[in-house]
Order: C-alpha cells, then structure tokens, then sequence
C-alpha cells in the first residue's frame, strides 16, 4: 500500500509538472507576439525617421517628415497592436472565413461573395484622388513593414491567435482599407432587416392600424397607406415563422442592434468657457479587443487625435488644433429590396421593365477548412445582386418563382469614404469638414462639427437614392424588381443631404432621432434609432443655461430611461395602490413589494439596483404577452422593448389596445389583467434566476457588458482568458446606452455600447478627454488588453491631448522607424 501511494504521488507530481510546463511553454510562445514598444527598427517605405511616442496609456503619438510618412507610423502601430483583428476583418470581406474556421461560417462567406465588397473596393481604390491613394499606399507599406518584421525577427508570428490558425499573410493593400470602411458600412446597416420584418408582419397581421402599432413610425407627420404585401403577389407566401439566427462570426448585427450613437455640441453662447464644446459616443458590438483604436497624428496641416479603426488610416472621430467632429450612424433608408419574377420557362432569366433578360453570373468557389471546396454561382439583376433565401430571412418574404434582389449605395465601384476621413483631418473649419463629407457614400452619417471659431454645424453625409414619387412601397417593404417606378434613378445630390448649423438655441445633438420631416423620396428614412434617449438629452441641454466639458461627461454617463419614466406610470397606474394587503410569502405580496419600489424609482438604470432589472423583466413580459397570441412565432422577432408601442396599446391610440385581449380566450381581457400577469411571470422569471429576496436583485448582475472575442470568445478553455465581463448600469433607452439581444437566456447583457467617449473643449483643447471600452492592444496578454476597460466602466477618460511633451513624459515607449 506505501509502495502503491509512493507511486501515486510521484504520478501526480510529474502530472502536476508537465501541466506547469506546458501552461508556461504556451504563454512563452504566446508572448512571444507581445510587441517592444520601446525598439529601433530599420524599415524600408519611409523618407526620413519616424517616431511613436507610447502614452503612458498605450497611445501612440506618431511623427514623421511627411504626411506619407505619419501613416505609415500609423499602419505600423496598428499592426503592432491589432493585426490579428485586420486580417479577419479583410478575410471576412473577401469571403474567405471558411478557409480558417469551417462549415461555420460557411454561410456568411456566401453572402460576402455575392455582395462582394471587396471587389467594389478594389475597384473604388482607382476611384480616390491621388492625395488619398498615396496616404492608402503608405498606411499599407507599415502595416507590411511589421509583418516582415515578425517573419525576419522571429516576434512570435504578430498575434496568439496564429499559433492556432496559422493563416497565410498576403501583404496588406489600399484597397483592404476600402474593405474595412464597406465592413463598417455592414455592421451599421439594417434597412434591409426592417423591410423584411414589415412584409413578414404585415402579411400575419392583415390591419394596417395594428401593423402601425407594433412598427411605430417615429412622431411627426404621418405617411400614406401601404399596399398590403400579400396582394401584390400572385404567387403564394411561405407560411409564418420563426426567426432565423445570426449566424456564426456573421459581420453584420442582428435586427434591432445595428448603428447607433451619441453627438451632441454646444456654441460659445451655451459654453461656460466661451468656446465650442462637442461629445460623442458612437455605439458598436462590444468585442475584445475593442473596434476602436485611439492614435495621434502629427501632419503637415497639424496634429490630429481621437478614435481610429485598424485598418484605415483615419480620426473618424476627434480633433485637430482647429476642428472637432463626431459621428452618428444617419439611418438613410440606402437599401432596397426588390422581388424578381424568374422566367418559368427558363430560370436563368428574370422580369425586367420590358420582358425576360438574363442575369449576369459568375461561378466562384469556397475553400472550406475539413471540407470539399463548394462552388456558388452569384446573379445580378438591374437592381443588385440576388441574395438567397436563407440570408437575412429573405426566403420567407419571397413568393414562388421568385428571388430577392438587393440595392445598397455601398455597393459601389465608386466608394469615396475614406477620402472624407483623409480630408476632414485637414480641416480649417466647419466649411472644410462639410466639404470633405461630400465625397462619402455609406453608410451615411450624422457629421457633427465645431470650430475654434465657435460655429457649431451637423451635416448628414453619405449617398441617398433618388426614388420615385411612385414607388410602391416607399421602399418599407420589398417591391416589385420589373416596375420601374420601383428603381432607382441614381443617387441625389450632397445638397439634398440635411444640414443644420448655428442653431439660435446654441445647442445641436443627435442620439439616432428624427432629424427631418421631409415627403418620400427626400424623407432621408422612416425607421430612426432612437425616439427615448433624445428626449433626456433635450432635458439635460435644457437644465442649464451654459455647459461645460464636465457636464457633457455627466450627459454622456447618464443612466436614466426616459422611457422607463414614460410608459411605467402607464402600464403600473391601475395596480399601484389598488390592490388589498397580501400576506408575505405570496405572489400577490411579492407583486406589492415589486410595485412599492418601482412606485419610489426616478428611472435611473444604476448597477446597484433592484428596480431597473424588475422594470425591465416586466417590460419583456409584457410586450410578450401583448403580441404572442397574434404573430405567433413571428413574436420571436421582436425581442426588445418598444416603449411607442406599449404607450400607443396602454392609451388606446386608435384602438390599440386590443392587443390586450388574448385572441383564443373566450374572456375579453384588460390591459391591466396583461399587466398584472406579465408582472407575476416577470417575478417568477426573477426569483427563479436570482433567488426570493428582491431587495437583493441587482441590474449589473444580469446586464454585465460583455466583450467577447469574435472567434475564440465561445470556446470553453480560452473564453475566461480572451473575453472581458464587466457589471455595468445604463440600458437600450438612457444615453450611457447598452443595448440587450432581449433573448434568453441572458437578455439583459450588455452587448452594444459606447465603445469610444470623447469629449473636446475648444476653450482648452488641451483638457479634451476620451476612452475606449477594452484597451489598446489585441493580445490578451498584454497589460493593455483590458486596462481602459476599468476606467470606461467607472466612466473615466485619459487625457486627449496634442501636446508633444505631455506625450513624452511618462511614456512607455519610443518606437524609432529609420528608413533602409
């Protein structure tokens, strides 16, 4: 027996060494990508020395003779800190997933080639003045330049995740920038998820003012009726169903959680200092590491600095020593759906304006990693190309004997946008930045710009289809491909495009909202992103009569729903109050105890809070219970909470609240007994996930921000290493936004916020503040994988400024880039 135990603890002591041995033998190979920020290279691409100053939160402060130069510091740096993130998102826009990863992402590889992205951006790059082609081909040699540094240095193959993939590195091109720019185009994209999802429900529904209750159009002037899908169809519709998932390391965001963002500024006569102040908080996917990359640029025209994505060489937002601009996603209806009849009789062809015509075809394969290599064949119509069913749920909006093709200013030989990033780094002022917007296409965006002069302007940029008056579904719904009143004639021109400057209340903003009431075509879009946050930048703008860099960082970090404060009293004004004393232990008490804090709650979303997460589950509840029984699986599609459309059932607006009444019940219910009953499931739901003690029910425990990492973030051993959780307040409706999937079974997480904060005080540009939400660096071992995340979190910032010396001192490193 001692012989036996003897033998026993030798086993488990050489298990217990060959473990510690192979856990350092990884973090040894692993770190070995970790870049030394504080080395001398020699480098062939550049004129004279280049120099990346490493704040000491990992900012690089890059300076070069030439502007060429500077981008190529800054193609440098980005590949330092996030090549493995470029590569995937230049892979994910050739189509090309399936060569690393598998079946998996099989079916998102098919969509890329059939839009094909990246073939409008190679050709787009011939379409750039040579100002810009020349910055492109810059950025493009320092990205190359690191990547040949880790083959001839050895530096541990420039990411963690080639030692799991080992993907070929082809040199990085212009035109790879062009992608990355039409991929941001992508992910804000959702024009096409909303027609698909008003045909699928007009069909279930067949009422139009029912139909208007659950796709509220934002307030304001009303639109004239639709044609009811069905009927413009001889062919017959599929049956009504669920809702298909996103799928794998899809690029695109799921309905509902496309583009959103926060922007808003003040003019000197609003400003405390006496000069312009600007915020801004665009919202993405929350992914480790993050989407944005904070840079500073020293040009020719002067130093730039704010928030960059790897992969272009651009502030997309930020500040130079004169300008300030930031960005929100414009919602500009830029896609059209279109149901093309095929030729029954030859199915190559398909119905144009004056009969049968062919589609234009090519036949491309798919290399799939484990697998045989698939081939698709792609079509194109007049219109766009021709997107297979399964895409989207394109398939169950699509009569028999037809397809679904798509229109998308995006997809353009001719994409400009990335000259307007290029151009309104060099900005004098508020004249220059609109002029460098001319040159975007997609997707469009609300520009927001001050001056040093003290202007203020917002411009939206970016294509708008010129459409017919006749269109037969003002492009709210897939229309008929061979009607021309349905086509497009071409694009308008950057004058049609909304503009505002100088307001006289000193204040311009925008959280997503309305920000036009114009007749189709020049309505700019139907659906807008936001119709609660807008409402409580307005009180806070409002509440005072001068601003201050400090109480824009307070609006930007505020964490009150104006729609809990609006449809709560609403839906809670018949239970409050009015129900007899309930003994402790049962549901009716519970449901008191529930309604007595909602009752004494101002609507602030705050981590630390029962309240926001009782509204909340209620809330889902609720909206559930209202649309189960007449959509059926269709309900699977509205997953988030529409407070217009609770607040238009709980104020009968033109008889909405029949929504109330459960369709196979015999009994007529009230909107009240839907709220009771959606309140005690909600309870249930609750106790059940958290315990029994409601005062113990915190909002941060179910609305944890998670940033996941796009492709090792689901795998079980690697996921508690590459991704980052953190509790966070805030909701889908305050301005500190996260937005929630609604799914379970987590449907409060955050999973889409602010990745990037910025504030900029023109009084004393130098006190400009901004964050990202992870770090600077893409290796999760690096100490500045997550290190902003904290500070993010706690609604912190660095500082933000152009200071050379301030750069300087403290500093982590010094890259030094001598030319060979």
């Amino acid at each position: 027996m001692i012989t036996l135990l003897r033998w026993l603890v030798r086993i488990v002591a050489v298990a217990v060494a060959l473990a510690v041995a192979a856990v350092l033998l990884v973090w040894w190979i692993a770190s070995r990508s970790l870049p030394d920020y504080d080395a001398d290279w020699t480098v062939a691409g550049i004129t004279a020395p280049v120099e990346i100053v490493r704040s000491n939160a990992n900012v690089p402060h890059i300076f070069g003779a030439t502007d060429e130069d500077v981008y190529f510091g800054l193609g440098f740096a980005h590949a330092q800190d996030r090549l493995w993130q470029m590569l995937m998102t230049r892979r994910a826009s050739q189509g090309r997933l399936s060569e690393l990863f598998g079946p998996r992402t099989l079916q998102v590889d098919d969509l890329m080639r059939r839009l094909d992205l990246y073939g409008h951006s190679s050709a787009s790059v011939r379409a750039l003045d040579d100002r810009s082609r020349s910055a492109l081909e810059a950025y493009a040699r320092g990205v190359n330049a690191w990547i040949e540094l880790v083959s001839t240095e050895a530096l541990g193959r420039g990411a963690p995740e080639m030692f799991l993939f080992s993907p070929d590195i082809a040199p990085w091109r212009p035109a790879d920038s062009v992608a990355v720019s039409a991929m941001m185009a992508l992910q804000l994209s959702t024009h096409q998820n909303s027609e698909v999802l008003r045909a699928r429900t007009s069909s279930a529904l067949g009422d139009a003012a029912r139909l208007s209750d659950i796709l509220p159009d934002a307030p304001g002037t009303g639109i004239s009726a639709l044609p009811d899908y069905a009927a413009m169809f001889d062919a017959a519709l599929p049956a009504i169903a669920g809702v298909s998932p996103v799928p794998p390391m899809a690029p695109w965001s799921p309905p509902g959680l496309g583009g959103a963002s926060n922007v808003w500024a003040a003019a000197p006569s609003r400003s405390a200092s006496g000069g312009a102040i600007l915020a801004n908080d665009p919202h993405l996917a929350l992914t480790a590491p993050s989407t944005w990359y904070l840079a500073r640029l020293e040009l020719s025209s002067g130093g730039v600095i704010g928030g960059t994505i790897p992969g272009m060489p651009v502030i997309l937002t930020g500040r130079n020593e004169h300008v300030g601009w930031g960005i929100t996603y414009a919602n500009l209806d830029d896609i059209d759906l279109y149901v093309e009849e095929l030729n029954p009789d030859n199915p190559e062809e398909y119905r144009g304006p004056e009969g049968w015509q062919r589609f234009a075809t090519r036949r491309e394969i798919i290399e799939v990693a484990g697998r045989s290599p698939v081939t698709i064949t792609l079509r194109w119509t007049d219109n766009g190309p021709v997107i297979p069913g399964s895409q989207w749920d394109f398939g169950t909006v699509t009569p028999q004997g037809h397809v679904m093709s798509m229109a998308w200013t995006a997809l353009t030989d001719f994409n400009t946008s990335i000259r307007t990033g290029l151009e309104i780094m060099r900005a004098r002022d508020i004249e220059d930045a609109r002029e460098a917007g001319s040159w975007f296409v997609a997707p469009a965006q609300n520009l927001v710009i001050a001056d040093d002069e003290g202007n203020i302007a917002m411009q939206v940029i970016g294509h708008m289809p010129w459409r017919d008056n006749d269109h037969e579904t003002m492009a709210r719904m897939p229309s008929r491909g061979w009607i021309p009143e349905n086509r497009w004639l071409g694009v308008t021109q950057f004058l049609a495009n909304p503009h505002f400057e100088n307001p006289e209340s000193g204040i311009l903003g925008n959280t997503n909202n309305k920000t036009i009431d114009r007749p189709f075509p020049l309505h700019v879009s139907f659906d807008w992103g936001d119709t609660q946050r807008i409402t409580r930048l307005e009180r806070l703008m409002g509440a005072r009569a001068v601003h201050t860099r400090e109480s824009f960082v307070e609006a930007q970090l505020d964490t009150v729903s104006a729609a809990a404060r609006n449809v709560l009293p609403l839906v809670a004004r018949d239970l409050w109050f009015a129900e007899e004393p309930a003994p402790p232990g049962t549901r009716e008490r519970r449901r008191q105890d529930a309604l007595a804090l909602l009752r004494d709650w101002n609507g602030e979303m705050n981590e630390h809070l029962p309240e926001p997460l009782i509204y909340a589950a209620w809330m889902r509840a609720l909206q559930e219970r209202l649309i189960r029984d007449d959509l059926g699986p269709l309900a699977d599609a509205f997953p988030h909470f529409e407070p217009l459309f609770v607040e238009r059932v709980f104020r009968d607006i033109g008889g909405a609240s029949a929504w109330c009444d459960i369709r196979p019940s015999t009994a007529v219910e009230t909107c009240t007994d839907i709220a009771r009953v959606s309140l005690d499931d909600a309870l249930q739901w609750l106790e059940e996930r958290y315990g029994g003690a409601i005062e113990s029910w915190r909002w941060g425990n179910a609305h944890e921000a998670v940033h996941r990492h796009p492709v090792l973030g689901d795998t079980a051993l690697l996921s508690w290493i590459v991704n980052i959780r953190q509790s966070t307040s805030g909701g889908d409706f305050t301005l500190q936004r996260g937005a929630t999937p609604g799914t379970l079974p987590d449907p409060f997480l955050n999973t889409h916020s602010a990745g990037y904060r910025g504030v900029y005080d023109f009084a004393d540009p130098d006190s400009s503040v901004f964050v990202i939400a992870t770090g600077q660096s893409g290796h999760p071992l690096s100490p500045y994988y997550d290190d902003l995340g904290e500070l993010w979190r706690r609604g912190e910032y660095i500082p933000m400024s152009l200071d050379p010396d301030l750069a300087r001192a403290g500093n982590i490193g010094v890259t030094e880039l001598s030319p060979r």
